[in-house]
């Protein structure tokens, strides 16, 4: 889907010029796709594994040559302005930031297969202990607690295979026909896809179903609300940017509001369930065990012994050592994004709430944005420069209800299930 045909004024188009330069510059560089497993070799793993067979899975990686991209990607980075420039624009502060973090990933994709893809990963997507933002808590203690509520609260990671679920295929033409609904027939196409190795992947005009797998009807509620309402639809709303085409394209630095914006779009529309919450934190803690020297079947066994199934236990052990040796001290920071996204992004929702920004909610999803990218472009949205976007998910839609569901989870997560009796429950009713 093509910009619309919108004219960007003389003294923006400086920065417009840089922004081709950037999507060009990085046009080679694919994160995942690199770090990831075949799913032939994941498949005989599993079935080792399931016999009781276990050993380190031996992968090779092609490592990218991405000297190129770093040369123009830190041309940008000069050309944007400085970092100490008090008077740079807005729209230069986004473009360096980018073309920062991509810079920083170049570096990453020529490690992989090595230790050195270690700290690049953490530089863009932080580590375990980082401390989330307005708390005194970290992520590990986030991860820990929603662990520990989750089992309070009596969550089986086995439930979901207590039905068959819906084949991949099944899944395929079902959400196709939710998406022609909601964005026009033909925007985005649904695929199976027998090499894909997360359970599902979203682009702008594609989402893709790890092929012979089975989804419950939470998965299919969640795939629409992470996948498509978020993922997909924030890469639509920012192909449509006349002036940042970059902002249809997630850049490092933008994965943990994007993640964290995905999974909290899960949340509002009652398409998460405390099982998915439990797994998201147990990858926080297997990525502080990996860096703490834990090797990979360590990991597995890990997952295993919280009640993951053999399959699922590899998927999640494979996601912390992508691009990394399975032998320990080593991870892919990625999965970190997850719950401390979500808690900053649920933070930055009761702000603007508190402060009547129903816009900056808004422009949230008007492309590919980080929380601190939605306030610093203000003017630039303000003036038609950037446009807001043309779709929301369906729960942006109802701002009182968004509302409610946030003052109500604010008030109740300070009651702590420890203290309560039932006999006191039954008393007060």
């Amino acid at each position: 889907m093509n910009a619309p045909a919108v004219s960007v004024a003389p003294q923006l188009q400086r920065y417009a010029e840089l922004d081709k330069r950037l999507l060009a510059a990085v046009r080679g560089m694919h994160i995942l796709s690199t770090v990831a497993w075949p799913a032939s070799l994941e498949s005989r793993m599993i079935a080792a594994y399931a016999a009781g067979r276990f050993a380190l899975p031996e992968i090779s990686y092609t490592r990218p040559d991405h000297a190129a991209a770093r040369a123009e990607l830190a041309a940008i980075e000069a050309a944007a302005g400085g970092r100490d420039a008090r008077d740079i624009d807005p729209l230069g502060d986004y473009l360096r930031r980018t073309a920062e973090s991509w810079r920083i990933a170049a570096d990453m994709l020529e490690s992989v297969g090595t230790a050195g893809v270690t700290a690049p990963s953490i530089a863009l997507y932080g580590r375990p202990d980082d401390m989330i933002p307005g708390s005194r808590r970290s992520n590990l203690d986030a991860a820990r607690y929603f662990v520990e509520l989750s089992d309070e609260l009596g969550a089986d990671l086995l439930a979901d295979d207590s039905s068959p679920g819906q084949p991949a295929g099944e899944l395929c033409a079902d959400l196709g026909r939710t998406l022609d609904d909601f964005f026009g027939a033909g925007t985005i196409r649904v695929e199976v896809d027998p090499e894909l190795t997360a359970k599902a992947a979203a682009g702008a005009t594609r989402i893709r179903l790890r092929g012979n797998t089975c989804f419950s009807e939470y998965d299919r509620h969640q795939l629409l609300a992470h996948e498509a309402f978020v993922h997909s639809l924030t890469a639509l709303n920012g192909r449509r940017q006349p002036l940042l085409p970059s902002l249809g394209r997630t850049s490092p630095r933008v994965t943990a509001t994007q993640e964290g914006l995905a999974v909290f779009a899960e949340l509002m529309s009652g398409a998460i369930d405390i099982a998915r919450l439990k797994r998201i934190s147990l990858r926080i803690l297997a990525i502080d065990m990996a860096l703490g020297g834990a090797d990979f079947v360590e990991v597995y066994r890990y997952f295993s012994a919280c009640g993951q199934s053999v399959a699922d236990s590899f998927h999640s052990a494979q996601r912390v050592f992508r691009g990394v040796p399975l032998t320990g001290g080593a991870a892919f920071a990625k999965d970190n994004v997850y719950l401390s996204g979500l808690l900053t992004v649920h933070t930055f929702f009761r702000w603007a709430l508190k402060q009547r920004r129903m816009d900056l909610l808004r422009h949230l999803f008007a492309g590919k944005l980080a929380l601190h990218d939605v306030i610093s472009l203000q003017p630039h949205f303000a003036s038609g420069a950037i446009l807001p976007p043309r779709w929301l998910p369906p729960w942006m839609q109802h701002a009182q209800g968004l509302a409610g569901k946030l003052a109500f989870s604010v008030f109740v997560n300070g009651i702590h299930m420890s203290r309560v009796q039932g006999d006191e429950l039954l008393s007060s009713v």
